[in-house]
């Protein structure tokens, strides 16, 4: 049954996905060598057919998600962003300072338009049972929502100046070949300058998590169908903290893998103390492997951590209007423990299992939510493609930038 629960005039209703690693690893590897034969020209069509098959199989009370993105505007997006970004490396390969400055502050100027672009396109390429979602921020509501941005650009400004004024206070730091010669040294660095730096780099995490906060604020409240709009219940506490537990699981994973490579080092310094030639190069080898392979598990526990605890929030705490809300148990641990396993098989399989990985994920997440209505679905479904009155299309014809895929 669609609806799980009637209570009090209110069906919930579980959503689900469909798919499966298996149907999808077929998508993934043609999209894979397409984008390797055309290098990377077809990188547009692999997002559409990847966006379409999870929005396909994605099912909110018995009826798929819709992905109706125009290809045309995909491919001039993709194009657009080709041209800016091999503009940039040839000034940057040249040595045009100038010109790589001016690109710099462009992008960070234009970064919150390209935002509010993004999810313009995104959702106005959404539908479901004939509705069609839209975003109605103006940009004035993205740019005063981006206002972290700024302030952290301005702030290591005036870091900057800081250090080189208090750097100009300190001796030059000289050292000697053994010919007494003397030569530059590492240049020192005060006390305050590392506490001018640490205050920075604390005020830079605060503001990357507000410019978070405000960014899916402003989507959820601007976000809607018809008459009817998003309703947002989250504070920026609840993020501050969210990042503030992620920081303490990622300096626990760390510990934990500094831990078993020193065990590592120190049984294999004993296994190997003779190894010459041949055997010295492969030890050196699994040495590096087995490096990347740490760091890479070391943030994997974090960044899972961090996502499904942001998830399980917003998706608890998100409705429409007075009418629908969503309810999200995404339980975190087993989201962390799935993705440590896909990130150790999808090495393990030289990235073969990535698709695979991306559905099992991509599943716990969505079926993790469930939508509650007021009143009958249907009936709520013919108000709402009433209201809509054309808006949808409108939205489309005139929708921004791509990130979907």
């Amino acid at each position: 049954m669609n609806s799980t629960t009637v209570r009090h005039g209110i069906a919930a209703y579980r959503l689900r996905f469909s798919g499966s690693g298996g149907e999808y690893f077929r998508v993934w590897i043609v999209n894979l060598l397409l984008s390797i034969v055309t290098l990377g020209l077809y990188t547009p069509w692999a997002r559409r057919r990847t966006a379409r098959y999870f929005y396909d199989h994605t099912m909110i009370a018995g009826s798929p998600l819709e992905f109706t993105a125009p290809l045309r505007k995909m491919v001039v997006s993709f194009i657009l962003f080709v041209l800016l970004y091999l503009a940039y490396k040839i000034a940057a390969e040249t040595g045009q300072e100038t010109m790589v400055l001016v690109f710099i502050v462009g992008a960070a100027l234009l970064a919150p338009y390209i935002w509010g672009s993004a999810m313009r396109f995104r959702l106005a390429s959404t539908r479901w049972r004939g509705l069609q979602l839209h975003f109605a921020a103006s940009w004035k509501d993205v740019y005063v929502a981006s206002w972290p941005i700024f302030l952290m650009a301005a702030m290591w400004v005036g870091i900057n100046y800081g250090l080189d004024a208090l750097a100009a206070d300190l001796p030059t730091p000289t050292a000697s070949t053994s010919r007494g010669t003397p030569v530059p040294a590492w240049p020192t660095v005060s006390p305050t300058m590392w506490g001018l730096i640490a205050i920075g780099l604390a005020l830079s995490v605060l503001c990357i998590i507000r410019v978070e906060f405000n960014y899916k604020s402003l989507l959820v409240l601007r976000a809607g169908i018809g008459k009817q709009h998003g309703r947002w219940k989250p504070v920026y506490s609840d993020f501050v903290r969210i990042w503030g537990a992620t920081i303490v699981v990622f300096l626990g994973g760390v510990a934990l893998i500094l831990a078993l490579a020193a065990g590592s080092v120190y049984t294999v310094q004993s296994m190997f103390s003779t190894a010459r030639g041949p055997a010295m190069f492969l030890l050196i080898f699994i040495i590096v492997i087995v490096a990347i392979l740490a760091l890479v598990l070391a943030s994997a526990p974090a960044r899972a951590y961090r996502e499904a605890r942001m998830f399980k929030l917003i998706w608890s705490n998100v409705g429409l209007s007075q009418i629908a809300r969503f309810k999200c148990d995404l339980r975190h641990w087993p989201f962390v423990r799935l993705r440590i396993k896909n990130t150790l098989l999808t090495f393990l399989t030289l990235g073969f299992y990535r698709p695979f990985a991306r559905v099992s994920e991509y599943r716990m997440k969505s079926d993790s939510v469930t939508l509650h209505v007021k009143g009958g679905l249907d009936q709520l479904v013919g108000e709402l493609v009433r209201q809509q009155d054309g808006l949808g299309d409108a939205l489309a014809d005139v929708a921004g930038l791509d990130i979907v895929g």
